[in-house]
């Protein structure tokens, strides 16, 4: 089994999961999320050795995709991710920005977009891909079985779900994108999330207050 590791590199004022994940016997990695403050994600991977080959992204909104043009542009590495129906969210990353003070974001397509049942590697590490939208109609979940480790950008945190006040989220689909795409795979697998800490899926099951009624 080839052995994951992450970090977490925290970025933009709504201090997003930008994360390393890698490979650590080939120590080749890949970005996941950069929504922005490039210099600090260059400044992460520099220490940290790791040669990055892509850019994953689970979800179109500022905070986790408002870096990516600029990062590719520095890394010279493939997009990989969302599903296609962020579209809409990719092209309006810069007045997206802008609300908030990140001017430096720019709009991006993807150089592969995801669907269901597609696969992500990254070194060795192999990532299946499930769609799992609700929170944006186009955001996708990496899972690693090896590991039991798992990527669900804004799906799901400890102790809450993703917010579906944006445009085109859905609170109904997003509760049962969690039940049908995140529950099933199994009660050990530790979650990585777009904002705080990371969890387990069978703490949520059994205690989150928005999918324990």
């Amino acid at each position: 089994m080839t052995k994951l590791q992450a970090f977490i590199i925290p970025v933009t004022p709504f201090q997003q999961n930008c994360s390393l994940v890698y490979d650590e016997v080939r120590k080749i990695g890949a970005i996941v999320d950069p929504g922005g403050d490039v210099p600090r994600i260059l400044g992460a991977i520099k220490q940290s050795g790791i040669a990055i080959e892509k850019i994953l992204l689970t979800h179109g909104h500022i905070d986790h995709a408002g870096g990516a043009a600029a990062l590719k542009d520095a890394l010279q590495v493939p997009i990989e991710g969302p599903h296609i129906e962020d579209t809409f969210l990719l092209e309006a990353l810069p007045e997206s920005g802008a609300k908030y003070g990140m001017m430096d974001a720019r709009a991006v397509v993807p150089d592969r977009w995801l669907k269901e049942d597609d696969e992500v590697t990254v070194g060795d590490l192999r990532f299946s891909v499930y769609e799992a939208p609700g929170h944006t109609p186009g955001s996708v979940v990496f899972f690693n079985g090896d590991n039991r480790f798992a990527l669900v950008g804004d799906v799901l945190f400890q102790g809450s779900v993703g917010r579906t006040d944006f445009p085109r989220g859905d609170h109904e689909t997003l509760l049962r994108s969690i039940r049908e795409k995140l529950f099933p795979l199994g009660d050990d697998v530790v979650f990585l999330p777009g904002h705080g800490s990371p969890g387990q899926i069978g703490e949520e099951r059994l205690n989150n207050p928005f999918l324990n009624e």
